[in-house]
């Protein structure tokens, strides 16, 4: 953590940082308030240790505007003055905590450990709340397909160990779901789930949510921030869609990989963080390594543990199942009473290829809840790609050949799916395709990519 020391002697704000650096931590120091105010407006810290008398000045006059300054700042008490009145007039104006003068570098260490263990309970809490509340179906990992076991099996094993793991597969297999299954097994699961999406952001940017970056680090750093790896230390960092990373940052991954270290923009202080990296794609990464698009040397590192999610035209076995897990869940969040599939439209979803995989699915099953007007789903309640689509074949992740028995929609939609996940820009493969990058994007994100 970052800590601030406030106290007028300049013996303990010496012995208190000595303190504190030996655990790891990093401090500053303040003499009195305007000092302290200032220091916590030009920075960020994450606790304050607060000498109740300042010179002519009262800490507990000051803790209140501390808190008005940095409402996430856990303010530490200590004073010589050491009485209950003090202790509980500390705690009702913010404090977190009291020490007693003289104190011991042990008395530090277990008050930040107490502060530490709450955060981490906060942390998770918060975490939980918010899944609880996600408008989405709770993920379901049960399966009758060999192929999808394996995959699972794979994952579970890996879990138990620090290993750096990749997970492969098509947009919407439910690769993020396996990523936090796969944290929620692991030694890692009392900590932080930290999730970085690649594509989203430009290289600067990017650079600067994943490593934090310093106050004047560039145009609009009116602030310095921690990034995700500071707050995935001690959990796991989930790396999606990681064969959009820029070449440029390549590198600092891998030194983050191999070394545990990095460094803020426009920082030169090198940090240290523990974390257990996942990394996901849709890519082919080997073809990205032979293109010169991602570095071999950080492919290998990713590469420790890597296995293929199969998609859902693969587990067709599966299909009705999810479907009804999905059905429950939009149910009960639209009020209404569905209970099942007709024959026909179980048949119909059965036949389809689901190019959009789990969250196709998904998307599919939440309109037919809402467009249905009886206890069942029905035929009609489906889109017509999927009532008219004629039966699909597995194709084991490659593109059908003309002539497969599937709708010339699936093998446009799996060509499109393929030369997307070879090209290296949108511009790339819209050229390939030989149609402008505008109708691509569209196509895109009809397919859910």
């Amino acid at each position: 953590m970052r800590v601030l020391v406030i106290d007028d002697e300049a013996n303990i704000r010496k012995t208190t940082s000595v303190a504190l650096d030996g655990m790891g931590h990093e401090t500053a120091a303040a003499e009195d308030s305007a000092s302290a105010l200032k220091q916590l407006e030009a920075a960020q810290f994450d606790a304050a240790f607060l000498d109740l008398k300042l010179n002519s000045e009262s800490g507990l006059e000051l803790l209140p505007k501390l808190l008005k300054s940095n409402p996430r700042l856990d303010v530490v008490v200590f004073t010589a003055y050491a009485s209950i009145e003090n202790a509980v007039e500390a705690m009702r104006a913010g404090a977190v905590d009291y020490i007693p003068k003289p104190f011991t570098p042990e008395q530090i260490r277990q008050v930040l450990g107490r502060i530490v263990q709450r955060r981490k309970l906060e942390g998770r809490v918060a975490e939980l709340e918010s899944r609880l509340s996600n408008d989405s179906p709770t993920a379901d990992l049960a399966t009758v397909e060999p192929a999808v076991q394996k995959a699972f099996d794979m994952a579970l094993k890996a879990a138990a160990t620090p290993a750096t793991i990749m997970i492969l597969g098509e947009s919407g297999t439910g690769k993020t779901i396996l990523a936090r299954m796969i944290h929620e097994n692991s030694p890692q699961r009392e900590n932080a789930f930290v999730t970085v999406s690649c594509p989203s952001l430009s290289r600067e940017l990017l650079e600067s949510e994943l490593f934090g970056h310093i106050k004047g680090a560039f145009t609009g750093a009116l602030a310095e921030t921690w990034g995700k790896v500071s707050r995935a230390d001690g959990g796991t960092l989930f790396l999606d869609e990681i064969g959009d990373l820029p070449l440029e940052i390549q590198p600092k991954l891998l030194r983050l990989l191999q070394e545990r270290e990095y460094e803020r923009v426009g920082e030169a202080k090198t940090r240290k963080a523990n974390v257990r990296v996942i990394a996901a794609s849709n890519r082919n990464l080997d073809q990205a390594v032979k293109d010169g698009r991602f570095r071999e040397d950080l492919f290998y590192r990713l590469n420790v543990i890597s296995f293929r999610v199969p998609s859902l035209r693969e587990r067709k076995a599966d299909v009705g199942r999810i479907a009804t897990n999905c059905l429950s869940f939009f149910a009960r969040q639209c009020g209404k009473k569905v209970e099942g599939f007709s024959d026909e439209a179980s048949q119909a979803m059965q036949n389809y290829g689901w190019p959009g995989n789990l969250r196709e699915l998904r998307n599919v099953v939440e309109r037919a809840v809402i467009l249905a007007n009886g206890n069942r789903i029905e035929l009609a309640d489906l889109p017509e790609n999927i009532t008219h689509a004629p039966a699909s074949v597995p194709t084991n992740g490659s593109v059908a050949v003309p002539g497969s028995p599937i709708s010339l929609e699936e093998l446009e939609n799996q060509h499109l799916r393929k030369i997307i996940s070879q090209a290296s820009t949108m511009e790339e493969a819209a050229a390939i395709l030989g149609i402008d990058p505008a109708t691509l994007y569209r196509k895109r994100k009809k397919l859910g990519l």
